[in-house]
């Protein structure tokens, strides 16, 4: 049986008068891919910045291998996890591997210059990302190359944890179909612990392990897509997975 590595414990999350996340446990268990999925609003992202410390729940708790985060150990936490954005956060004046080994030089003591390139060759090969690329700023790049780039900073000091929002929300199809199997292929490599938001049922059931599908702030049903498809928890749920046309061959 797996170990629990990240926890939420009746967490809630307002914003003024606004509940984003209504009282919530979930549990990601370690290497695993885990998914969050549903409708724009419904508090996937809102999970994520709870978790790397982006913001502070208005009650409950989140767990961190059962340890609560805080303010005091946040930073440390953070460096235990990999973020990944759906833009991909590149900093447009970085060339790519600037971008990559940003907080490998900026750690105190920094890591050493050979151990950088090592990584640096390390993760072009595991990503396929073409070592000519790495000269090129964001903007000389390709959308999937850049979230290759924005990939491999976040594995860049070896993380526990991945954090993913949206990673391929921006890409074209084709593009976005192959980098689907890519990152199956890396998670699957690696064993890392994985929490990825997207909006296509289709993906949450070829990559993850275990679907949350969540509205409105609520986690609605979390399992397998065969037990949300066969055992659904809740009408909303056969509604979202029907809406899901790719879904009817898988």
């Amino acid at each position: 049986m797996n170990e629990t590595k990240i926890a939420l414990r009746d967490v809630e999350m307002r914003f003024g008068d606004v509940i984003a996340l209504h009282s919530t446990n979930l549990q990601v268990e370690a290497g695993q891919t885990t998914v969050l999925i549903g409708p724009s609003g419904c508090g996937k992202s809102t999970i994520l910045r709870l978790i790397i410390g982006l913001l502070t729940p208005t009650s409950g708790a989140v767990e961190f291998e059962g340890v609560p985060v805080s303010q005091g150990n946040i930073l440390a936490l953070r460096r235990r996890m990999g973020y990944v954005i759906q833009d991909g956060g590149l900093f447009p004046h970085l060339t790519a591997a600037q971008n990559v080994t940003l907080m490998a030089r900026h750690l105190q003591p920094p890591l050493p210059e050979d151990e950088i390139q090592a990584k640096l060759d390390e993760l072009c090969e595991l990503t396929y990302f073409p070592k000519d690329g790495l000269a090129r700023y964001a903007v000389e790049l390709s959308g999937g190359q850049r979230q290759r780039v924005s990939l491999m900073r976040a594995l860049a000091l070896d993380p526990d944890v991945l954090l993913l929002d949206e990673p391929l929300g921006a890409l074209d199809p084709m593009v976005r179909a192959s980098l689907q199997t890519e990152l199956k292929e890396i998670f699957n490599r690696l064993g890392k612990t994985v929490l990825l938001v997207t909006h296509d049922m289709a993906e949450a059931g070829y990559i993850g392990d275990s679907i949350v599908l969540m509205r409105e702030g609520h986690v609605l049903q979390q399992g397998t897509l065969d037990d949300l498809r066969e055992r659904p928890a809740d009408d909303f749920v056969s509604e979202f997975i029907t809406a899901q046309r790719s879904l009817v061959q898988l």
